[in-house]
């Protein structure tokens, strides 16, 4: 008769065979499957979405769309050669960021700010962006310095090679990047959704190739603040940079649709 211990060592292998390790390795290969099974139109739609979004607003930024100007959703589900859940999705994600708006049995537009509007925004931006200046600590890692450098190199070349959309991210980025210095999560947040509001606005300034100039030369100054820890020289910087697009987008407002929004009384931001 065999020893008993001879029988027990298939036993023994199967539980073996199911150590912590095999149990986690199997659910994992289930978790895995299930994700798989996902149906694809979930996929499809969200990737979708996301491209008809940013179109979109690319095309606000460059001024390809303009205030009040409608998005019908057929013409758009033909342009992307999709369905109209797909344009809803992207017009929901738009107009989250404050850069479309949707009106009751009208559709939605590209959302029209007043001038009176824009004052208050870019007031408050103003603000929140020298408060980060303000709360930013010196002196500034040799890192982030070159981060910026590299940041404001490829903004200018983008002015240079005339190339206006990659204009508007190395200076979203730029911006992203200097006020992120701050390390405080609660304004930089912030300081960002008033950002998004404003996309639109910024292609009135960026028609104008001194006005560009001037935002790379201003780029530059500020790195060189930062360099020196001069806080005054930065939250004059900071200042100063958002006048262009404010001005810009107020006078071609005006020019295109009369003085509305903009009465005597309401005091021009800082």
């Amino acid at each position: 008769m065999a020893p008993r211990s001879a029988k027990r060592e298939p036993a023994t292998r199967g539980i073996r065979a199911k150590t912590p390790r095999a149990a986690h390795d199997a659910r994992a290969a289930r978790e895995e499957r299930s994700a798989h099974d996902e149906p694809a139109v979930t996929i499809r739609k969200q990737s979708i979405s996301d491209v008809i979004a940013r179109s979109l607003e690319e095309d606000i930024v460059l001024g390809r769309r303009h205030p009040r100007e409608h998005l019908v959703e057929q013409d758009l589900s033909e342009r992307f050669k999709t369905h109209r859940g797909d344009v809803r999705l992207a017009l929901f994600a738009l107009e989250k960021k404050g850069i479309i708006q949707r009106i009751p049995n009208r559709g939605a537009m590209v959302r029209d700010l007043t001038p009176r509007e824009v004052r208050e925004i870019y007031a408050v931006r103003e603000e929140l962006e020298v408060m980060a200046v303000r709360v930013l600590p010196f002196p500034v890692a040799k890192s982030d310095l070159d981060r910026l450098v590299a940041l404001q190199r490829k903004h200018s070349a983008a002015i240079d090679a005339g190339n206006l959309l990659d204009v508007f991210y190395s200076n979203l980025h730029f911006h992203q990047a200097l006020f992120g210095l701050c390390r405080n999560t609660c304004l930089i947040e912030a300081i960002e959704l008033l950002a998004q509001k404003t996309y639109g606005i910024r292609s009135y300034a960026n028609a104008f190739p001194a006005a560009l100039d001037q935002a790379r030369r201003d780029h530059v100054d500020m790195i060189e603040a930062l360099r020196a820890s001069r806080r005054d020289d930065l939250i004059a910087l900071a200042r100063r940079h958002l006048q262009p697009s404010l001005e810009a987008y107020i006078r071609a407002y005006e020019r295109r649709f009369g003085d509305a929004g903009s009465p005597a009384t309401t005091s021009q931001a800082k």
